[in-house]
């Protein structure tokens, strides 16, 4: 008996050390900034937060070529369960012309969510900036009758989600699909696409679709495309969205413009704008942003002045407010 047992832990040995031989390194990259932000008709109070994030890398080789890496947040900021901090994590296998294959466990983003809303800007888009509601009554107006702004249509996005990419398969073209299985919030598992095409110099082209996940009338199907172009210092795009429900509502459309131009190395200057269609109101939400961004070394300072008009689709007074933000980071 003895003689087998030691046969076979020799063997597991063996075996461990036959599958461990590859070239591995570990990394830590942090950040950190003090915010300032203020908007009218919201009783925000102190307008300076602290934004701060260390990141944990790991990635080696394995004897088939292929790379296998790791990346977890520590975020102080980051909304999971009650005395955990972990934030973003991922696990990316990448297999050479096969493409790559990326496990997120937390904060990744679907094939749709990820071009949601790519156009230029040197500051965030502008719906994406002000808080997501008002509550009214600091400037005469009525408390209480703001409504819930409206974003961008972002297709599905959750944790445990799978994504593949590939940008082999044609010069200039690449392909992104990714896979969300059910759970307790969607019924069905949700399979979304991507394209881009940056074939031609300074110009990319893009559409993606995707899914709630949700059965019968209340299944929702998304779509986007995109138009961007960089001529030297100058970068202009434009961006479309819908959103078709098997049911009575919830046929909405997006749209999205930027803007943005290099002075020098260091700083860029922006414009963004979008509206939101939303099927149950009648008017739009309309959102604008003049925007910057300086870069001197590890710290950049950046910012943005946004109106927003019929915040929720709402004509109401009290739904049309503007803001400022101003972020002073560190990264090291």
């Amino acid at each position: 008996m003895n003689a087998i047992k030691k046969i076979g832990l020799t063997a597991l040995a063996g075996s461990l050390v036959a599958t461990s031989v590859f070239a591995g390194e570990m990394s830590v990259t942090g950040s950190a900034g003090i915010n300032l932000g203020n908007q009218d008709k919201l009783d925000k109070g102190n307008g300076f937060t602290m934004s701060d994030a260390i990141t944990f890398s790991g990635s080696g080789e394995m004897d088939n070529g292929w790379t296998v890496a790791v990346s977890m947040e520590l975020d102080n900021n980051a909304q999971q369960a009650a005395g955990n901090n972990l934030d973003d994590r991922s696990v990316t296998i990448g297999m050479g012309d096969m493409g790559t294959v990326t496990f997120s466990g937390h904060g990744g983003s679907s094939a749709f969510s990820a071009v949601d809303d790519v156009m230029p800007t040197a500051y965030g888009e502008a719906w994406d900036i002000l808080g997501t509601t008002t509550t009214g009554g600091s400037s005469g107006e009525p408390t209480n009758v703001a409504v819930a702004k409206l974003g961008s249509i972002g297709g599905t996005t959750a944790d445990n989600t799978l994504k593949y990419n590939n940008s082999s398969f044609v010069d200039g073209l690449s392909v992104t699909a990714s896979y969300l299985p059910s759970n307790g919030t969607v019924v069905e598992s949700v399979t979304s696409f991507a394209i881009a095409y940056t074939g031609v110099e300074g110009l990319t082209v893009g559409l993606a679709t995707d899914e709630n996940g949700l059965a019968g009338t209340s299944g929702i199907d998304y779509e986007t495309m995109y138009v961007k172009y960089a001529y030297g210092p100058v970068t202009v795009g434009y961006q479309e969205s819908s959103q078709d429900a098997d049911g009575s509502t919830n046929d909405d459309e997006f749209t999205a413009m930027g803007i943005t131009y290099a002075v020098n190395e260091s700083l860029s200057i922006g414009y963004h704008t979008s509206e939101y269609d939303d099927d149950d109101n009648t008017t739009d939400e309309e959102s604008t942003s003049a925007n910057f961004s300086y870069t001197m070394g590890s710290m950049t300072l950046a910012g943005a002045f946004v109106t927003v008009d019929n915040q929720g689709g709402s004509s109401a007074t009290v739904n049309d407010t503007s803001g400022y933000a101003l972020d002073l980071s560190f990264a090291f």
